[in-house]
């Protein structure tokens, strides 16, 4: 038996809005779709969101700023992750390009990318590792699934494997 969620008010719309957003962070979009499958009137939904960025509540622009920064500090990730994840999340390009531009000014991808491979391959002799053609491409995807660049990426590869200037030609091939 399938239960369909009860259609709500105005009012009751308010108070899911808020119990969403005390567990989850959301953008405006992601909370709208929230809001549209629970309204018993679409115009609701609208009013209820005005409501919350009227309070405060709900702001795009904060939100992408602060996901940003923790993405960065504390996943660790490169900027075009970070940028990627903010416009799956329906934030707008430029405000999530702005947001990613914010926190990623003044980092040092090359000292983050070490990071990353230290965190990633913890009690592993990279250079050893990475003299092996696949654990050498393996690690180059990963860099770059997590958002770092394909020139700071090789850089930091090239310290562990010589056939590291190989990955850039293959990225650049149609």
């Amino acid at each position: 038996m399938v239960r369909t969620p009860k259609r709500l008010d105005q009012n009751g719309l308010m108070a899911y809005a808020a119990r969403a957003l005390s567990a989850r962070a959301l953008t405006i979009s992601e909370l709208r779709e929230k809001l549209k499958r629970r309204a018993a009137e679409a115009t609701d939904v609208d009013e209820v969101l005005a409501r919350l960025k009227e309070s405060g509540y709900l702001n795009d622009q904060r939100f992408a700023e602060s996901y940003a920064s923790w993405r960065r500090d504390d996943g660790g990730l490169g900027k075009t992750r970070v940028l990627r994840d903010l416009l799956a999340r329906r934030v707008a390009p430029e405000v999530a390009r702005k947001a990613a531009e914010k926190a990623y000014q003044g980092a040092d991808e090359i000292a983050m990318i070490e990071q990353f491979l230290a965190r990633k391959y913890r009690g592993k002799d990279l250079a050893a590792l990475l003299k092996e053609e696949k654990h050498l491409a393996s690690a180059y995807r990963k860099l770059r699934t997590s958002g770092f660049s394909t020139s700071n990426s090789v850089r930091v590869l090239k310290r562990y494997a010589a056939q590291a200037e190989l990955l850039e030609e293959a990225d650049n091939e149609p």
